[in-house]
């Protein structure tokens, strides 16, 4: 399908594959999706500075990047940059078309309603989008899709009126007219108000004058404070609505000095923010910000996840605010049809950027439209390959799941190790990533759909980087395809899961695929010589692991059932590692966990684990997010045969008590290159498992048993 994506100061019509239905969710076919002439514009632009600009006018971005040079090196550092460079971004939020397909949880909607949408995560300028319920609204009959493409702005402009609880009679000001300026005149209009419409550009004045503002205010035509005061005899404006885009702080202490005392002044667009105290404390002004469409904006569990607010509690979210604007347009209370500049074919995209950048059209709003047919089940994009010399062993794999850690480590030393790969595939949920990354990477071709992948007979493997929550199933279904697997972290969250997996190796005869999950830290060269010096032991050994993992929020994703926790998803790291040192079966679990005093920690992710093996070795994890992230974060101490093994942080290795010379790297080496290495050459019977499954099975199965004693006291 088309998509327009933005990169590079331009904004470009690409051929991505399309999104798959998922809970929650429909697939909309776009009629029309409507070009936010301000927002949009500005992000095309700011795509194009060139990167020591962007580090002049965001001097705390180079901090960080100074941070990441010190802490992961030079190569690591470029990685990310480059990648943060490359992106070609979607954009649009605001469209209408007709339903297409309905996921599991969507019972008010069918296939082929009438629907406007919203979300700048979701309602991109594309053929076909993926919309979570909540933000999908039905077009009343009457409305045209070209007016209901609007219905983003106008929930905006009509959230910016109800933060300022107009009433019968008051006056209000309008400071910026376009498009959203011109919503909130007419409502502020149907609201009962008198309305005085302020811009610098006249035509838009009496545009706004025309659909109801009773007033209007050109600052050329004397102070425009001293114009407010004239109008409402002296006292000052009720309220005053800033709807302009500007960067300076002018707007702002306009906006005050026009307001009566105890008025109100409410922020819509984006303007500076250099607040003058002299401007509002003697008034005593209330200043408002209104965010976008509504409550329910920015809620992951309102927006991706379904979850409606009771309407006795929340009279007007982003949903019902949507609703009653196709209603206002359909009763005739909002007219819009005569603020629609122009209206581009999606194929045309490309000259109607460059015309709205360039400053030869000045509408107040662009549509781009959409042809009526298009066959949304077709999921393979075909891509053109970067030129490179293959390897005749080179294994053909294919990435399912493609953010941000794939695309900064597995994809990068894929590349570099073309003499044992050769990548065939990506598989992202958004089709936009999907042909983003493909086309960076030089995949042969891309998919939403990761079964495209286990149906091609030239993949021989697969990486599966997708959330925690989907990589045991994804992985049986790719081990049941005959795919060799390298499974990032955690092999399953569930024990009937991973039950399944165990299974699938147990039953049957026959070679089965390679399954390797991702515990790559036993293949740094830090873990090798620590490995290789415990090889030699005579006694038990004590492990004394200590991760500073840091502090992560808890409404993040990690801390969801879609992470699994911090225990199951990253902690099974070192129970691997103390199972590939000691080589032996687990014989007793403990763990024990604060239990914190405030909400701002969770007793889940700051916890003590002791497992004891079969030879009799005692290893100790202390897991906690309470430290200081300049401190290591990540230490271990082994005590063994009269010597003590250091490690701190995989940058440096000493042995205390055996004549050795240290191991140093520069940056942190915790082995994720060469666990792709000795993937690829367990696959063509080189070498054994790089993992055995037992000890796959045992690390997993630990923090299952490490999160049942600590439930309890997460609560």
């Amino acid at each position: 399908m088309k998509q327009v994506l933005v990169s590079g100061g331009t904004a470009t019509l690409a051929e991505v594959p399309a999104p798959l239905v998922e809970p929650s969710t429909m697939l909309v076919q776009m009629d029309h999706s409507c070009i936010s002439i301000g927002t949009e514009m500005s992000g095309v632009k700011s795509s194009g500075i060139p990167i020591w600009k962007r580090a002049l006018q965001q001097p705390e971005h180079v901090r960080k990047v100074v941070d990441m040079l010190l802490s992961d090196g030079l190569s690591q550092t470029r990685r990310v940059v480059q990648e943060r460079l490359a992106l070609e971004l979607p954009t649009g939020y605001s469209g209408a078309g007709i339903v297409l397909e309905v996921g599991t949880g969507v019972d008010s909607f069918a296939p082929g309603d009438r629907v406007a949408c919203a979300g700048s995560q979701c309602a991109f300028h594309a053929e076909v989008v993926r919309i979570p319920k909540n933000l999908v609204i039905r077009i009343p009959d009457g409305v045209g899709f070209d007016e209901a493409s609007s219905v983003a702005l106008g929930a905006i402009a009509l959230q910016g009126v109800r933060r300022a609880s107009p009433t019968l009679g008051e006056t209000f000001v309008v400071i910026g007219l376009g498009i959203l300026g011109q919503l909130t005149v007419q409502i502020l209009r149907a609201n009962g108000c008198r309305v005085i419409a302020v811009d610098l550009d006249r035509e838009r004045i009496s545009m706004a004058v025309n659909h109801g503002a009773h007033w209007g205010v050109h600052p050329d035509d004397g102070n425009d404070v001293t114009q407010v005061a004239r109008l409402t005899d002296g006292a000052g404006a009720d309220g005053v609505i800033v709807t302009a885009a500007s960067p300076s702080d002018a707007i702002v202490s306009t906006a005050f000095r026009m307001c009566r005392k105890k008025a109100r002044v409410v922020l819509v667009g984006d303007v500076g923010l250099d607040l003058q105290r002299a401007d509002f404390y003697t008034k005593e002004l209330d200043f408002l910000i209104s965010t976008s469409y509504g409550p329910g904006r920015y809620d992951a569990h309102y927006e991706d996840d379904g979850l409606d607010y009771p309407l006795g509690y929340v009279r007007w979210t982003e949903n019902r605010n949507m609703a009653e604007y196709l209603r206002l347009l359909a009763d005739g209370t909002i007219s819009i049809k005569s603020m629609i500049s122009a209206v581009h074919p999606i194929d045309e995209v490309g000259d109607a950027y460059r015309r709205l950048r360039s400053g030869q059209d000045k509408p107040l709003m662009a549509l781009l439209s959409y042809p009526r047919e298009h066959d949304h089940r077709s999921n393979r994009v075909t891509l053109s390959p970067r030129i490179q010399k293959l390897s005749r062993a080179a294994l053909r794999i294919a990435v399912i799941g493609a953010g941000s850690f794939a695309k900064g480590m597995h994809l990068p030393n894929l590349i570099e190790l073309e003499s044992h790969f050769r990548l065939r595939a990506i598989v992202s949920r958004t089709g936009h990533n999907a042909a983003s990354v493909g086309k960076r990477f030089g995949a042969d071709y891309c998919a939403t759909d990761y079964r495209e992948v286990l149906d091609d007979k030239e993949v021989d493997a697969v990486v599966i980087a997708t959330r925690h929550d989907t990589h045991a199933s994804i992985a049986l279904e790719a081990l049941q395809a005959g795919k060799h697997v390298l499974l990032e972290k955690p092999l399953a969250l569930e024990e009937s899961d991973l039950a399944t997996i165990e299974a699938f190796f147990s039953e049957g005869s026959g070679p089965k695929p390679v399954l390797l999950t991702g515990f790559n830290r036993r293949f740094s060269p830090y873990a090798q010589r620590i490995a290789d010096l415990m090889g030699k032991r005579s006694n038990p050994a004590i492990m004394n692991y200590r991760m500073n993992a840091g502090y992560i929020p808890l409404d993040h994703w990690v801390h969801s059932s879609e992470g699994g926790g911090r225990n199951r998803g990253e902690a099974c790291h070192i129970y691997d590692l103390f199972t590939f040192f000691v080589k032996a079966r687990v014989t007793k679990i403990n763990a024990s966990a604060i239990v914190p005093k405030s909400g701002y920690y969770s007793a889940s992710d700051n916890f003590v684990t002791v497992v004891s093996f079969e030879d009799g070795s005692v290893a100790t994890l202390t897991y906690t997010a309470l430290g200081s992230n300049e401190f290591s974060k990540e230490t271990m101490d082994v005590f063994v045969d009269g010597m003590v093994i250091s490690l701190d942080d995989y940058r440096h290795l000493s042995v205390v008590g055996l004549k050795q010379e240290p191991l140093k790297t520069r940056s942190a080496d915790k082995g994720q290159k060469e666990e792709l290495v000795a993937f690829a050459r367990a696959i063509k019977g080189e070498t054994e498992w790089p993992i055995p499954l037992w000890q796959q099975l045992q690390a997993t199965r630990i923090s299952f048993e490490v999160d049942r004693l600590l439930k309890p006291l997460a609560g």
